[in-house]
């Protein structure tokens, strides 16, 4: 062979850049990278949103051959419990470099439930136990390290009250999820008083035509203290509405929100009526 005849420095040389070429190592452990699926919430009102997850997906082709299961959580989650910063770790696993441009959630067609007054109600799924919730994320996937994607479960909008005794259904689970990845994304944090202002509090985005709310979470019952989760990186409105009519709401405009970082807004007192 030709290789048997260079000499040995040469054959060194080529070997190296061999592995430099390929990037793999002799551990295994390159061409891996690990993925980390967290699941939070708005608040909604309600008592109790509970939903029933069977199996978490993600699919890096075109097809549907593609979809690969990543964890097996078959539990239930009330969404209302993953407000304020609290999160429920879906999956964590490791896979093989590449873009994951869908992951989807499959749901129990049964074993959801709202509480509503005290009271428990099932909740029927109309359509995506079997297909699936299917959400577009292009997730990048690099070797030894951890890409965390954080998915928004909006109870007050995902409920829909179908008021029909004819059908014995009175409420349906109609998920809308927002889906970001954590490395583009900041925080804003702060305290609202007093606590008994029962507030709130909203991002809203303005950089488009119409404004939008991104993201929402219920202050702290006990010290008063927000935190909202998973904002893009921009130029926000923070909105806080108390549920005490005895105040009034607050604005504060121009709120930074940078990558990797939580602003902090420090104590907001709210003026009684």
């Amino acid at each position: 062979m030709i290789l048997n005849k260079l000499p040995k420095t040469t054959f060194t040389a080529l070997f190296a850049a061999l592995l430099l070429f390929t990037g793999c190592d002799f551990n295994g452990n390159s061409g891996t990278g690990t993925m980390e699926v967290m699941l939070h919430d708005a608040p909604a009102t309600y008592d109790e949103v509970n939903v029933f997850i069977e199996r978490v997906e993600v699919n890096n082709t075109q097809n549907d051959d593609g979809w690969v299961e990543i964890s097996s959580p078959q539990q239930s989650y009330d969404l209302l419990k993953l407000t304020n910063g609290a999160m429920a770790q879906l999956a964590s696993t490791e896979l093989e470099v590449g873009t994951y441009k869908q992951i989807r959630l499959i749901l129990s067609r049964e074993g959801h439930s709202v509480m509503v007054d005290g009271v428990p109600h099932d909740m029927f799924v109309p359509s995506g136990a079997q297909t699936g919730i299917k959400l577009n994320v292009n997730a990048e996937i690099e070797p030894d390290i951890t890409y965390t994607l954080l998915l928004d479960f909006d109870a007050a909008r995902s409920v829909v009250e179908q008021g029909s005794e004819q059908s014995g259904v009175e409420y349906l689970l109609q998920p809308v999820i927002r889906a970001t990845s954590e490395a583009i994304t900041g925080n804003i944090s702060g305290v609202v008083e007093p606590v008994d202002s029962d507030a709130v509090v909203e991002a809203i985005d303005n950089s488009g035509s119409d404004p939008k709310i991104v993201s929402t979470t219920p202050v702290s019952d006990t010290d008063g203290s927000f935190k909202l989760v998973g904002l893009e990186e921009g130029t926000y409105t923070v909105s806080i509405k108390p549920g005490n009519e005895n105040y009034q709401p607050e604005e504060i405009t121009g709120v930074e929100v940078t990558v990797g970082d939580t602003n902090d807004l420090g104590t907001v007192t709210l003026s009684e009526n």
